[in-house]
């Protein structure tokens, strides 16, 4: 039963932002936590170094350096990296989050793969280290466990928060990477370039084409050794029937010497979508025999030994128990006391048998203690690497030769049983070296001045392909074309050769011209008709880019919905192409037009003009101030309203008709009390100072008059 323990970090904050909530995979360099930052509230993968790396001052030095330049990195296929920084003793780097699985969970649930969804697979790892290697920056660990696939599909290389800028010394520290992947060169302690991440992907490409790696081993160093000196075997020796084109693509990829590779991830690119387009439907789904197809769900359900720490399996991967299944391992100089796998001399590694015997001492695990490979002694039983192991056919092929060896040699007489006079012998010996000298004189011409003499390839970039043809010809080159997609070369010219200009080789020897068939295009999607968001998704699904987005008004469409794109829907442009889009901002407000105290007409013409709608209330009021047939009152009075909105107009009757009582002989101020509270307004005109306070005169007197009229009391 697997006992489990509880992580330390889990449920702790780093750095006073990033929540660590739980443990995602540990490899052979970091654990990896999923963790969320506080400050932006988003989901981050946290991987934090382990201790020993985490004291190396130096280390984390040129880490830091690396994370910063490699967070200036952005694209689709490339996981970013967000942050990097120390808490204490806890050295972390920040990156995106993907949320689903690794290709490494496909590799060993499906085992070998079809060509067509191997390349499909291995089609966005390549663009990134292209966009990568173009940038300047270098992988030095492509595995499958490094590809990222999310739940929705999409592809991203990770980890290239511990990759090394170009312009970064790669001679010297500790070697980083994963020995089932790693390049000759790196073996050898050379420095890093874009091929060697080409290498890395040829061998994950080979496989996932036959659901094992190309080489074995019982312990790391052996399979390093099988790298430098030996030669990944054609996918088809174990899937038979495989396209001669994918064979030759890995084997290009995997070359010993880096001059035979692809030069970086964009040269690659272009290839593999050559050969995507060109390979028949029947070679593309060419299914693989089951023995291949469920080879890698075997060995992933092969049983660890009983108390061991960790299982290597036979295709020469590091299982480790609590994190993934190729970790990352630190290979370092002698003096490194705390490597994985010292190689001594960085120029000598995986001790041929010609340099003296050795034997592996560690334990199995590649974290539970120092490896060490131990001279020769007298206590000491010697131990030497097994050679390459051959492929099936090559194999097969090496059994016939022996087998026709041995018949030649049993057929063969040893002693004859005529010796023949001396003479005859003489003249043989005669005819033996004329023929020698022809040979010698032909072989001369051949390779001095005919066809096997070497010449120097003419640059050919940027001609036409008859004029290209015409200097490879006037070189005594035989030449074909392939026809690529290039963005810079225009349609129809010529983009390069393969071998390149200024390479000397045999005139017999053929040369490939590259054709441009001018920038690859793809169709824009339609983005009108949704919301701003789903044009980003979509944009970023078609690997396209946002240009300007306006907005303007619309009097149908919400606000927020997409109107128009340029260029337009169905267009073939290059991916990264920016793309304009105009945005509704709604229905226009129009400000509400006060009309109060206009004639009915006028006001309702009013309303109208500004795109409004005028409505005539039924009921007409009583108004003292303002006359009949205007507006008395509107509603809304202000503010805004969208077009066609509707504004209720008030009109007036004018003012109320009111009797008008005689107070003729009454007291002034009950006249004036009674009359104000008809709504009449009251002037007093005393006589003799009113001094009786009796209302003798009244004006206007029984009869109607307009409500707020003003009547005059003469008083006495």
């Amino acid at each position: 039963m697997q006992e489990h323990v509880s992580d330390p970090l889990v449920g702790t904050l780093v750095d006073n932002r990033y929540a660590v909530r739980s443990k995602l995979a540990r490899g052979g360099m970091s654990t990896v936590y999923l963790a969320t930052d506080q400050r932006l509230e988003r989901d981050v993968a946290l991987k934090v170094l382990h201790p020993h790396l985490s004291a190396d001052e130096n280390f984390l030095g040129r880490l830091g350096r690396e994370a910063k330049a490699a967070a200036r990195l952005s694209h689709p296929h490339v996981v970013g990296v967000l942050d990097q920084g120390n808490d204490g003793r806890t050295a972390y780097l920040v990156m995106e989050y993907i949320k689903g699985h690794t290709l490494r969970d496909v590799i060993a649930e499906k085992g070998a793969l079809p060509p067509r969804l191997a390349l499909a697979l291995i089609d966005p790892v390549v663009e990134g280290l292209g966009a990568a290697h173009a940038a300047g920056f270098i992988h030095r660990d492509v595995k499958p466990e490094n590809v990222l696939i999310s739940d929705d599909g999409r592809i991203k290389i990770g980890d290239f928060g511990l990759a090394r800028a170009v312009t970064t010394s790669t001679s010297t520290g500790a070697l980083i990477g994963t020995v089932a992947y790693l390049s000759p060169e790196l073996v050898l302690g050379k420095p890093a370039d874009a091929r060697s991440d080409i290498y890395s992907v040829g061998i994950m490409l080979f496989e996932m084409l036959t659901g094992q790696q190309p080489f074995n081993g019982e312990v790391p160093i052996q399979v390093a050794y099988q790298h430098v000196n030996g030669t990944v075997e054609p996918p088809s020796a174990l899937v038979p029937g495989l396209a001669a084109e994918v064979d030759e693509l890995v084997q290009w990829c995997t070359s010993n010497d880096p001059e035979n590779r692809p030069v970086d991830g964009n040269a690659l690119l272009q290839e593999l979508r050559h050969i995507r387009t060109n390979l028949t439907d029947a070679e593309l789904d060419l299914h693989p025999p089951a023995a291949a197809a469920g080879g890698a769900m075997a060995r992933s359900q092969a049983p660890a030994a009983p108390g061991a720490p960790g299982q290597y399996q036979r295709t020469g991967q590091f299982q480790d128990p609590g994190g993934q299944q190729n970790p990352t391992e630190v290979i370092g100089r002698s003096n490194n006391p705390t490597t994985v796998m010292p190689f001594g001399k960085p120029a000598a590694p995986a001790y041929p048998p010609s340099q003296g015997q050795h034997r592996y001492t560690g334990p199995a695990h590649p974290g539970a203690a120092r490896h060490t490979l131990t001279p020769p002694g007298d206590d000491v039983e010697p131990w030497s690497p097994p050679p390459p192991a051959l492929g099936k056919r090559a194999q097969r092929r090496a059994d016939k030769e022996d087998d026709r060896a041995r018949a030649r040699a049993a057929a063969t007489p040893a002693r004859t049983l005529r010796e023949g006079s001396p003479r005859r012998r003489g003249i043989l010996w005669i005819i033996v070296l004329v023929i020698a000298a022809l040979l010698a004189t032909g072989a001369g011409w051949f390779f001095g001045m005919g066809p096997g003499a070497a010449a120097t390839i003419p640059s050919v970039a940027n001609k036409t392909v008859a004029q290209a043809q015409q200097l490879l010809d006037e070189a005594g080159f035989r030449s074909t074309t392939k026809d690529i997609f290039d963005d810079d070369v225009p349609s129809g010219l010529v983009v390069g050769s393969e071998p390149a200009a200024g390479a000397e080789i045999r005139k017999f020897q053929p040369v490939s011209l590259f054709v441009s068939k001018g920038p690859q295009l793809f169709p824009l999607p339609e983005l009108t008709g949704g919301t701003l968001d789903q044009a980003k998704t979509g944009l970023n699904t078609a690997e396209m880019a946002l240009g300007r987005v306006t907005e303007q008004f619309h009097e149908k469409v919400p606000a927020g919905t997409v109107l128009s794109q340029d260029p337009a829907p169905g267009t073939a442009v290059r991916h990264g192409t920016p793309v304009s889009l105009v945005v509704s901002k709604g229905p226009e407000p129009i400000p509400v037009p006060s009309v109060v105290g206009q004639d009915e007409k006028d006001a309702v013409d009013a309303i109208e003009e500004a795109g409004l709608t005028a409505e005539v209330a039924r009921e007409e009021v009583f108004s003292r101030d303002v006359p009949k047939g205007a507006v008395v009152s509107q509603a809304p009075a202000t503010g805004t309203l969208t077009r066609g909105g509707t504004v209720t107009l008030t009109v007036s009757k004018g003012p109320r008709m009111v009797k008008v009582p005689s107070f003729v002989g009454k007291q002034a101020t009950d006249a004036r009390k009674a009359l104000e509270g008809l709504g009449f307004q009251v002037r007093l005109n005393n006589i003799l100072g009113g001094f009786f306070g009796t209302v003798r005169d009244q004006d206007p007197v029984n009869k109607e008059v307009p409500e707020g009229s003003v009547i005059t009391l003469t008083v006495v």
